[in-house]
């Protein structure tokens, strides 16, 4: 039996020379694939990183400019984190004062009420509790002259996408909760916020926590004006404590003297 040669190769020769070249091709192509897949995962793991650590810095940004001042009717913070007691999904609501404006030719002054929370793309709150499996984002609500005798408004904007996790901790220098109202009348020595993507199909989510603290307003001296007293005011309450400055001086002079004579004995 003969075997007839092409260019000097048999038949089988030449058809085992392209079953390895085919299979060659297909390996190479699968290699391809592969690396283009693996660099569609880096690059939108980067994505997440990038946007994940965006929407914390700019909450750490509006909480460290909360606005303080002595009447705590003027001061707005509260908030409720995710697996807390109470019902519903969680939020964080404060007074923050910024020179961003939040619309461009519009009176607005410096200080604004900005809120986040988890909702649906549609921008309807939800419960990260609920089970729903719809992909959740942080929104954030930016209030522009805000007034506590009127419903929440201002401007809705999404800052992260594919959000399941919002933790909050408050502490009050004692202990840490998971819920801060109104009733505090005060606010917490440090929060502790905890913001986490879902669970992608490979590998484990992000997380990014950050902890804000507050220094402590100083407390008005007793001899102090009090804000929108006048120096009649102030010299009744002195009279009612019995610290007037002319008893002060009385009484300094009355100890010169004592000193003096006991200086001659």
């Amino acid at each position: 039996m003969t075997m007839t040669r092409h260019n000097g190769f048999t038949l089988a020769e030449v058809l085992v020379a392209s079953t390895i070249s085919s299979f060659i091709a297909i390996v190479a192509v699968g290699s391809l694939n592969a690396v283009s897949h693996t660099a569609q995962t880096v690059s939108r793991a980067s994505e997440v990183n990038a946007e994940i650590r965006f929407a914390a810095r700019i909450l750490a940004g509006d909480l460290a400019n909360l606005y303080r001042d002595s009447n705590p009717e003027n001061v707005k913070l509260i908030g409720a984190s995710q697996g807390s007691e109470t019902t519903g999904p969680p939020f964080l609501a404060f007074y923050t004062v910024s020179r961003a404006k939040a619309r461009v030719d519009q009176p607005e002054g410096d200080v604004y009420e900005v809120e986040y929370f988890l909702a649906s793309r549609e921008g309807d709150p939800q419960d990260v509790s609920s089970g729903s499996e719809e992909p959740l984002v942080l929104f954030r609500r930016v209030w522009p002259n805000p007034d506590k005798e009127r419903e929440p408004r201002g401007v809705l904007t999404p800052i992260a996408d594919n959000i399941a996790v919002f933790y909050i901790r408050f502490s009050d220098g004692q202990e840490w909760m998971g819920q801060w109202t109104e009733d505090m009348r005060t606010l917490p020595k440090l929060i502790e916020v905890t913001l986490g993507t879902a669970t992608p199909e490979k590998g484990d989510p992000v997380l990014e926590t950050f902890t804000v603290t507050f220094p402590r307003m100083a407390e008005p001296s007793t001899g102090a004006s009090q804000p929108g007293e006048s120096s009649e005011g102030r010299e009744e309450r002195e009279e009612s404590t019995g610290q007037s400055p002319q008893g002060q001086e009385s009484s300094d002079s009355g100890r010169t003297e004592g000193n003096r004579e006991e200086g001659g004995r």
